[in-house]
């Protein structure tokens, strides 16, 4: 930021209030480019894990029906040894009790997870008001 010139090449002095305006508004066009700089960033990585989670969902859907195929593969191999309606409930009876037990694992997870509080942008933007105040009472 270099100093303003007079017509005759000597340097203009400015007022301690026109150089403080100065740097308020110089300060409020960057945050307002960083924001929009941050947005458009967001926006743009928020489009590619959009596909890449449509492509993981579509995945998730074909291995649901292969999954579905081993279990029948499952039911009708066991078909041979027991009646047929025997071995499809053997197999289901199989199924849910692995579910529960899955269910009843994730209930633990999550509630050893606690409350989903950013307490790391917490902890540093009190530590921030904290620097500011000390520094505005020098």
């Amino acid at each position: 930021m270099a100093d303003e010139q007079r017509a005759d090449g000597t340097p203009e002095e400015r007022s301690v209030a026109e150089l403080i305006r100065e740097v308020s508004d110089e300060t409020s066009t960057l945050i307002r480019q960083e924001l929009r700089l941050a947005q458009l960033e967001l926006t743009q990585k928020g489009k590619v894990l959009g596909v890449g989670l449509g492509m993981f969902g579509a995945g998730g859907a074909v291995a649901l029906y292969g999954v579905g195929a081993l279990v029948a593969a499952a039911i009708l191999a066991l078909a041979t040894a027991v009646a047929a309606w025997l071995s499809a409930l053997i197999v289901a009876v199989l199924l849910l009790a692995a579910a529960g037990l899955l269910a009843l694992r994730g209930k633990r997870e999550v509630g050893q997870a606690g409350v989903p509080v950013p307490q790391r942008a917490i902890d540093s933007t009190r530590q921030d008001l904290q620097t500011v105040k000390e520094n505005a009472t020098r």
